[in-house]
């Protein structure tokens, strides 16, 4: 169900409500209910009860073995329990670090500090800054921009290209058997060999962090995570391989995904509104430190920083619709624009849709909200109509991973260049309008994307 993301607030505005209910026959007889109520999805999110997540929802994602995504109720809290502490300070201080590195070598070494640098499509830049903190932060396994393409033995690929193509094509293992894909296309069997290979060195992974007698401690996602499992004294507690294996691979999709295609649609926004990315950049220059990098500890110091993040996901939700299932007849209570009250019988078992989209595009609480004005996210905001990582019990375990690596990001590159959009003669003359909806027209895998944003970045 795509519509949402396209039609945003317009369907609600339309119907004069809310919460819109649509009656289906199929696959069987029932109805779904599409939310864009701050009140109510608060209610649907806030009793994970009452409604559970219908899990044949996430079906294709059971492909990657058990995992907290794809399950419910005491299992959920088991893998919830291991897999929270290694979304602490620690790894978030990690991720940084690691962050500011990755630019920094890629301003040396990639740009080579060059006062142009022009980009064909803007997640020729996202995606590897992306994969890069993901393998350091993740894993721990520090990639280079540069780094030389030998497999060591026993391996046909090395860890940097198996987790860039298994994350790049990861839609493939949703829609296809691995036997499939291994007699498949040119580009099937590649990808099956990259997955193959990036499951072998998570396994040799665990085996070397097992067999090891010195139990160094290490902040990365992986290894925190397997401390996790195994330092749990309750053996019916413990994650088995296969589930650690799952979570690592949803980890994965959702921090390369979500955190990769938000970054680029950022450096579109800024690059269309130059006065929102002037005042930015401004804030900016009067928090960066003079004679070094930024650390973690200032974090909060780079607030405007994560404003632009977070007004960049009220305008392209990662998750387009949260659905939800209610165990029981319930019913929704809400008033509309015209201050007319209504209460909607909601049967047992039907399909509920937070439509984020919508939430996010509801100009009963968002002023302009066509507009980009990251400034909105500095002040008081209706947190309750804003959803990009859900919320509740259920939201997004590794909301903080991604929005330091962003913060991370934005404030790094933008501090030492201004982005733009590099013009082209075959759209020249076109109107502001033409050229916002050329840049911001999307695809889809997993999560949304664009299509196409050519920029060009300029040294400050």
């Amino acid at each position: 169900m795509q519509w949402p993301y396209y039609t945003k607030y317009g369907d609600f505005a339309k119907l004069g409500w809310d919460v819109i209910a649509a009656v289906h026959a199929l696959p069987r007889p029932g109805a779904t209910f599409y939310v864009a109520d701050p009140a109510v999805a608060k209610e649907i999110i806030g009793a994970r009860s009452r409604f559970p997540k219908p899990l044949d929802a996430y079906e294709l994602l059971t492909t990657f073995g058990g995992n907290i995504l794809v399950t419910e109720g005491e299992e959920w809290k088991r893998q919830r329990k291991v897999a929270a502490p290694a979304f602490g300070e620690r790894n978030n201080r990690l991720v940084w670090d690691e962050t500011i590195r990755i630019i920094d070598d890629m301003f040396q070494n990639v740009w080579e500090n060059k006062d142009v640098v022009e980009v064909d499509h803007v997640m020729e830049l996202t995606v590897p800054i992306t994969l890069l903190v993901l393998g350091a932060a993740s894993f721990g396994r520090r990639m280079s921009w540069n780094e030389e393409h030998v497999a060591p033995p026993g391996h046909s690929m090395t860890f940097k290209d198996a987790l860039h193509e298994v994350s790049h094509r990861l839609t493939l293992r949703v829609v296809f058997p691995q036997w499939f894909l291994r007699i498949g296309t040119p580009k099937m069997r590649y990808f099956a060999r990259a997955y193959d290979e990036l499951g072998r060195y998570l396994e040799e992974m665990v085996e070397e962090r097992r067999a090891s007698k010195s139990k160094e401690e290490r902040y990365d996602l992986f290894n925190s995570l397997l401390a996790a499992n195994e330092g749990e004294a309750d053996s019916d507690a413990k994650m088995t391989d296969s589930a650690l294996l799952g979570n690592v691979f949803v980890f994965l999709v959702a921090g390369y995904e979500t955190t990769s295609h938000t970054l680029a649609y950022s450096f579109i926004y800024l690059a269309l509104y130059q006065d929102e990315q002037e005042k930015y950049y401004q804030s900016i220059k009067a928090a960066m430190p003079a004679d070094r990098a930024p650390t973690y500890d200032e974090f909060s110091s780079f607030a405007y920083s994560l404003a632009v993040f977070n007004e960049t996901l009220r305008h392209h939700p990662p998750v387009i619709n949260i659905p939800k299932a209610p165990v029981d007849d319930t019913s929704f209570t809400l008033t509309n624009a015209a201050g007319e009250k209504a209460t909607i019988p909601v049967p047992a078992g039907s399909y509920i849709a937070i439509c984020t989209s919508g939430l996010h595009n509801n100009p009963r609480y968002w002023d302009e909200p066509e507009a980009f004005k990251p400034a909105r996210f500095l002040g008081n905001y209706p947190r309750d109509a804003f959803l990009p990582f859900s919320g509740g019990p259920r939201g997004c375990i590794g909301r903080g991973f991604s929005e330091t690596e962003a913060v991370a990001v934005l404030t790094m590159i933008i501090s030492r260049y201004k982005v733009e959009v590099r013009e082209e003669p075959q759209f020249a003359g076109e109107s502001f309008e033409q050229r916002r909806a050329r840049l911001l027209k999307s695809q889809h895998s997993l999560t949304v994307y664009p299509e196409r944003a050519p920029l060009v970045f300029r040294r400050r």
